[in-house]
């Protein structure tokens, strides 16, 4: 019999999980408070495009990327095409390519198509969002507004995360291969 109650509870639990709603930021950084947790405005249930987990390189001055998980909930492909945020005058959808043995970053042409039924990541050494001449330092935990514009569908609008990150090796500043 006791059994049987576990069984039940993990299937009302694995139930209850799978109708979170996707912009929710489950890895919010250790520095941020609940109150700080990323989410997205499209993340109603029916949206074309949602984000998971979108986050920003913290910075003091200069460049910084944002990152996170795109999600097509649609039959079709998704474009994004543009971006704006108050942080940055300049947004670039950016992609990471080795030209002549060496990676660098440079526009991704046509902005990231997110497949049917599917995921684009957007990840440090990979496809970004590049913001240029930020106007004011990206602490841990700040809260940082986007707007993406989708080709032929409503723009997404979301908050990403501040977070410290040191990892793939990339450089955000000018003379860093851009």
């Amino acid at each position: 019999m006791f059994s049987r109650h576990v069984l039940t509870l993990a299937a009302v639990l694995a139930v209850g999980a799978c109708g979170a709603q996707p912009a929710q930021n489950a890895a919010a950084p250790a520095s941020s408070t609940p109150a700080a947790t990323a989410s997205a405005s499209a993340s109603a249930a029916g949206a074309a495009l949602t984000i998971t987990d979108p986050w920003v390189k913290t910075v003091k001055k200069g460049m910084t990327a944002a990152f996170g998980t795109l999600v097509n909930n649609t039959d079709a492909d998704i474009a994004v095409v543009a971006g704006t945020s108050p942080l940055s005058p300049t947004i670039e959808l950016h992609e990471v390519v080795d030209s002549g043995g060496k990676m660098v970053m440079r526009p991704k042409e046509g902005g990231f198509v997110v497949p049917a039924r599917s995921t684009h990541e957007l990840k440090p050494g990979g496809d970004h969002i590049m913001l240029m001449g930020v106007t004011e330092e990206v602490k841990p935990g700040a809260r940082i507004p986007f707007t993406l514009t989708v080709k032929d569908g409503a723009p997404l609008e979301f908050t990403a995360v501040g977070k410290d990150f040191a990892g793939a090796k990339e450089d955000y500043q000018p003379g860093a291969g851009h």
